[in-house]
């Protein structure tokens, strides 16, 4: 059960508030996940949702890389809700069963190795906080400095979702694969 109330309906925030809600679920569908937290403070929440829109829905870095990105995130946090939610995003973006499953395992043996750089460049910053200067190279080449920034980006944003649905104890959404720790 989550350590704070979930907020699932725009009545639950102050009305001069209303604005972000409708925000959030104009670019979600709904109220669910982190939001149903972060709307506890509305200010953090819709900037958090105007740089979640860039992340996840715009930009020009791949959405595919996205994912497997944020699947290690979530995998690094342990963070149950937003592996859930990747895991079946990947699945969308033919990210390989064993890619998914090394990264739930922890392992880097079977990742394809385009994969396996995006796998490497998310481990190191969440492990080591820095890159080696090998592997930030050929990041940098394959991406280009845009889209290198974008990762870095969206490899911190996820770890903000992680953080926060750790806090609040929020559980796996409905028919979600649960990452067993």
């Amino acid at each position: 059960m989550a350590r704070v109330p979930l907020i699932s309906s725009k009545d639950q925030v102050p009305a001069e508030h209303h604005g972000v809600v409708d925000s959030i679920v104009g670019s979600r569908g709904s109220l669910r996940g982190p939001f149903s937290v972060f709307l506890h403070s509305p200010e953090i929440s819709g900037r958090i949702a105007h740089l979640g829109a860039l992340v996840r829905f715009e930009g020009s870095l791949d959405f595919r890389v996205r994912t497997i990105a944020a699947m290690v995130v979530a995998r690094e946090f342990e963070a149950m809700y937003v592996w859930g939610a990747q895991t079946g995003a990947a699945r969308k973006r033919n990210v390989p069963e064993t890619t998914i499953t090394a990264i739930k395992e922890n392992r880097s043996d079977g990742i394809p190795a385009e994969d396996l750089q995006i796998v490497e460049f998310t481990r190191q910053l969440l492990r080591k906080h820095r890159l080696e200067d090998g592997l930030a190279a050929a990041v940098l080449k394959r991406f280009g400095n845009d889209e290198y920034i974008q990762l870095t980006g969206a490899i911190g944003y996820y770890s903000m979702l992680c953080m926060t649905v750790n806090a609040c104890d929020l559980e796996t959404g409905d028919g979600a694969e649960v990452l067993k720790i």
